[in-house]
């Protein structure tokens, strides 16, 4: 099994770039976000609590999450790997995942991070904004503090696993196949070994 986490600040291309690795590789995509919602849908006792703890305005604590990912990890045990979406956030999460996926006898291959200017990220985001109808898409000011934000948060994950020599800075500009080609390339590396 092979685990990815792909990084990317707001406009880098992660969503088309996740959806053709995910394609390609034969991976299962696990979005936090995605997982919550469906816990929430199918009611299971994770979901009711993350949707208690929710409805009264409380962040979902991480040993709620970390226990929904185990739940997708059991669920799917023919996967060839997972790439995981928003998780981990913190240097916190990225211990809890990785005791997880040691109990699991897997663990991240390689965290994948899509650099790209500042400059090319703002302008990425303004002409989507045109058609996306997002309102955070059209404010420079807006757009800015999410890339300061993703920043601040991805530098302490992206610390973290750098310890263990697994991050990989990615060219995200240029085409949508040269950066595919890129990641496709530094995943063929690891899975040769």
């Amino acid at each position: 099994m092979f685990n990815i986490i792909l990084f990317g600040p707001p406009g880098s291309g992660k969503g088309t770039q996740s959806e053709k690795l995910i394609e390609a590789f034969g991976l299962i995509h696990l979005s936090t976000g995605d997982i919550l919602r469906r816990e929430i849908a199918a009611a299971t006792s994770l979901g009711l609590e993350a949707k208690s703890l929710m409805d009264k305005g409380n962040l979902v604590p991480d040993e709620v999450v970390v226990g929904m990912i185990s739940s997708a990890l059991d669920n799917n045990p023919q996967a060839k790997g997972f790439l995981f979406d928003g998780f981990p956030r913190t240097e916190a999460q990225s211990v809890a995942l990785d005791k997880l996926l040691a109990e699991k006898n897997t663990e991240i291959g390689v965290v994948l991070a899509l650099d790209v200017s500042r400059e090319e990220l703002v302008k990425r985001l303004l002409q989507r904004g045109l058609t996306s109808g997002r309102s955070d898409d059209n404010n420079e000011t807006i757009i800015s503090n999410r890339i300061l934000e993703y920043q601040t948060k991805t530098t302490v994950v992206a610390n973290y696993y750098s310890k263990f020599n697994k991050v990989v800075q990615v060219k995200g500009e240029g085409t949508v196949d040269e950066i595919f080609s890129a990641l496709c390339s530094e995943i063929d590396k690891r899975l040769s070994i």
